[in-house]
């Protein structure tokens, strides 16, 4: 069962997929646009192509478990790509995932530019990751 990871952003979104088995984390990219209907447009194609039959979507929670002031938003998308993929969107607490990501990228060596580009990606890496154990730990 291959699972679909989305990072959602403004201007970048991360998509990480899992190997076929869903049990681990494999292809990552990410959409650079800010334009909804595109993002939308590439989530479909990859969920297509790679046969996902299942997501999750990073959700924005403050440190204190709290919602962030953007969950909402995160709702209204997920809702969206339930929509246009047939299947519900689980959301997942993205705490600390792009912070995470930041540092791997510092740490392997890449600029400050270089992450700017993939960090959505690992972001996504670090959010199937999560879940993937979250579901490994549940069976």
């Amino acid at each position: 069962m291959r699972v679909m990871a989305i990072d959602y952003g403004d201007a970048h979104t991360g998509v990480a997929l899992s190997d076929p088995t869903g049990l681990l984390a494999g292809f990552t990219t990410t959409i650079h646009s800010r334009r909804e209907e595109v993002v939308l447009e590439e989530l479909a194609k990859l969920a297509r192509d790679h046969q996902v039959e299942e997501v999750v979507m990073g959700f924005p929670r403050n440190m204190d478990g709290t919602e962030g002031p953007r969950a909402q938003l995160y709702r209204d998308f997920a809702a969206r790509v339930e929509e246009l993929l047939g299947m519900p969107v689980k959301l997942w607490d993205e705490r600390r995932t792009t912070v995470d990501a930041h540092r791997i990228l510092f740490e392997s060596g890449k600029n400050a530019r270089k992450r700017k580009k993939t960090v959505d990606a690992v972001a996504a890496s670090l959010i199937l990751e999560g879940y993937l154990a979250f579901r490994r730990n549940s069976l």
